[in-house]
């Protein structure tokens, strides 16, 4: 039977603020286990591969499983953090590369190259959508897929929202753009976006016709994944809702809406929509 597994994003536990302190990596481990996410994601660039090696037992500790976004700015940068990954047993490693040709033809063997290594390593890769990262604009990431058939997403829509400066409703054409992104995503990231903002406050009215937007994204990717794979796999969505700058602050650096509790809001909207698309099955 498919499954759904929900997990958090260690960098979406920071709170990055001058009137709070920062929780301690077992506070934030355990925190989001006792609020029943099945992970935890931690954001790697090689030279943190150290610092990081620590945080294993507090994935023992709880129970969680490992996801991680990894940020190579060289080539051979990744080989490491796949090696860190397999150590923790990780579902997945999603690359956000900082090695960004300025052409498809360019970035085509550095893809390879990448998708070579977790091979060798035997750890799942997905290449993100994400700003300022290898697969930058959506236009550029449509050629990238073309070119390379093998190669999987994880599909966080919010960077082509601003990226495109999608407008509400959609087009029918870009429509189409992000169906093409979603048939090759086998992992989703639950942050919203609107054409000027990456990041914007899910309940706030006058944003509810980009959460809607989003949820209805969110959907039809999952309907496409559960079509497509085999019966007992298990699909991994990641609840990445970012400190500030992400998260838009007042004058006082108070953040605007209270992201924990929109973290549980995501998680909760997609096991809801699981469980619709379970009674279409």
């Amino acid at each position: 039977m498919q499954k759904l597994e929900v997990y958090q994003s260690l960098w979406g536990m920071e709170l990055r603020s001058p009137h709070a302190e920062e929780r301690s990596m077992d506070e934030n481990f355990r925190r989001v286990a006792e609020a029943g996410f099945a992970g935890m994601c931690i954001d790697l660039g090689a030279d943190e591969i150290d610092d990081f090696r620590d945080a294993q037992q507090y994935y023992d500790r709880y129970s969680l499983g490992c996801m991680v976004n990894a940020f190579p700015y060289k080539v051979r940068d990744l080989l490491p953090v796949l090696q860190l990954a397999r150590d923790f047993d990780a579902c997945m490693v999603n690359v956000i590369g900082g090695v960004m040709p300025v052409t498809v033809a360019g970035a085509i063997p550095v893809i390879y190259r990448w998708m070579e290594d977790a091979d060798r390593v035997g750890v799942p890769l997905l290449f993100e959508t994400h700003r300022d990262g290898i697969l930058n604009d959506l236009f550029y990431t449509l050629e990238v897929i073309d070119s390379i058939p093998e190669l999987r997403l994880c599909a966080d829509l919010s960077h082509f929202v601003v990226d495109r400066e999608f407008r509400s409703p959609l087009r029918d054409v870009d429509a189409g753009y992000v169906n093409r992104v979603l048939e090759r995503s086998d992992c989703f990231q639950g942050r919203i976006a609107s054409r000027e903002q990456v990041q914007i406050q899910i309940d706030f009215p006058q944003h509810q016709e980009w959460v809607n937007i989003f949820k209805g994204w969110w959907k039809s990717g999952m309907r496409m994944w559960r079509r497509r794979s085999e019966p007992d796999a298990t699909l991994v969505f990641l609840c990445e809702l970012g400190p500030p700058p992400y998260a838009i602050t007042d004058a006082e650096q108070r953040e605007l809406s209270d992201r924990w509790q929109e973290s549980l809001q995501i998680k909760h909207w997609v096991e809801t929509i699981w469980a619709e698309l379970d009674a279409e099955s």
